[in-house]
């Protein structure tokens, strides 16, 4: 089969790989229609996550039919039409039995390397290093989806590929995010980075009873799409001073909540993201925090900090001092997505939100190094881009 496989920084290639077969009895096997580059899957083209190792098959964001299934698996059957979650779950564990399905204990088979890296191991996720477990991803024509009785999800076939691929993360994931920030009617929130990640944080912010939403970017298409949501005020972020913009907005409290939808490879002019980017060149440093730095401290005192946006490692500078004194709660990580597939479905379902408004490319597999170049470089006014097999 054809499948996207990782080379090194910024070196992806579309080449022939074998086709996965059964593994286990809880397996499935999923011909993939549609998949997209994440965000994060540029965390991988930049070489700034570890453990990846030659010929890697990338994409964690896919969805299509399934074609064959292990003896185990009781709940689907060939020719099913599934969105499946990115990060793999068992559905026994003690994480999974509590909606905490991204920290799964028993689905990342690469635990003891994640155990040194972060003290426990997460879950295993598709297509996201050796350190997540090796998995092949699903930007490929065929993809192995190991615990297939508990993660994908079966979606009609009345609701097209576009509107329903997202519900394996990057709608979920703008959710949680929301959700984290524990809004109340009439909140203030502030979004960092208005890539796909951070519109539908907007979005769900918004649909979750935020009075006033900031959208914060340097990117005038991305700003533009995130203005198209009734009420939201944009931050240009080269053009203005961020935290002082948001006292200034905000009578000097500070938004109620604020959510980092950037991570680890965010973007500034101040001294501390010029350090940032230095270090990071050197090899000194694994994360460049200047988004987060920006959030704890424009956050309103005893407000909550979201971080959907992705670090890898140890961040240098981190403001504890402010997240102390001003007494904030910060919450993160990789998104739960089984708890929220379902519910999210019946948002698309009804018609409350058409999730494919994010798209602005679509290509054929084939494409896919030209897909990461274009995404990469914001080319083309570039925000999400879907690969079709």
């Amino acid at each position: 089969m054809r499948a996207v496989c990782w080379h090194g920084k910024q070196d992806v290639r579309v080449e022939r790989v074998p086709d996965p077969g059964i593994v286990n009895p809880r397996d499935a096997i999923i011909e993939v229609t549609s998949t997209a580059i994440c965000g994060s899957d540029l965390h991988l083209y930049d070489g700034v996550i570890p453990t990846m190792q030659d010929g890697d098959v990338l994409g964690h964001e896919f969805m299509g039919r399934v074609v064959d299934v292990g003896s185990a698996v009781k709940n689907l059957t060939p020719g099913d039409r599934v969105v499946v979650p990115f990060n793999i779950a068992c559905g026994g564990c003690w994480h999974c039995k509590h909606d905490q399905q991204s920290l799964c204990d028993n689905s990342n088979p690469s635990g003891e390397v994640a155990r040194k890296a972060y003290g426990q191991a997460p879950a295993g996720l598709f297509g996201y290093s050796h350190m997540m477990g090796g998995f092949a991803g699903g930007q490929a024509e065929y993809v192995r989806v190991p615990f297939a009785d508990y993660g994908p999800l079966k979606v009609p076939d009345e609701l097209p590929d576009d509107q329903v691929l997202f519900l394996s993360d990057i709608f979920p994931t703008g959710w949680q995010a929301a959700k984290q920030c524990d809004i109340r009617e009439g909140d203030s929130v502030a979004v960092w980075g208005c890539g796909p990640v951070g519109q539908f944080a907007i979005r769900s912010a918004k649909a979750l009873g935020a009075g006033r939403i900031f959208a914060i970017d340097r990117y005038v298409q991305r700003l533009s799409m995130a203005g198209e949501v009734d009420g939201v005020e944009l931050i240009h972020m080269d053009e203005d001073a961020v935290h002082d913009v948001l006292l200034d907005l905000t009578g000097g409290r500070g938004p109620d909540a604020c959510i980092d939808a950037v991570g680890l490879e965010a973007y500034g002019h101040s001294v501390d993201a010029l350090y940032d980017r230095v270090k990071m060149g050197l090899g000194l440093a694994t994360d460049r925090g200047h988004a987060l730095r920006q959030a704890i401290l424009a956050c309103r005192k005893g407000g909550t900090v979201s971080i959907p946006g992705v670090y890898g490692g140890v961040l240098d500078k981190f403001p504890v001092g402010a997240m102390f004194g001003k007494a904030l709660t910060l919450r993160g990580g990789q998104t739960n997505v089984h708890r929220y597939m379902g519910e999210l479905l019946e948002h698309v379902r009804s018609g409350r939100i058409d999730p494919s408004f994010v798209i602005t490319h679509r290509m054929p597999l084939a494409q896919a190094a030209e897909g990461y170049d274009t995404f990469k470089r914001e080319q083309d006014r570039c925000i999400k881009v879907v690969l079709h097999t």
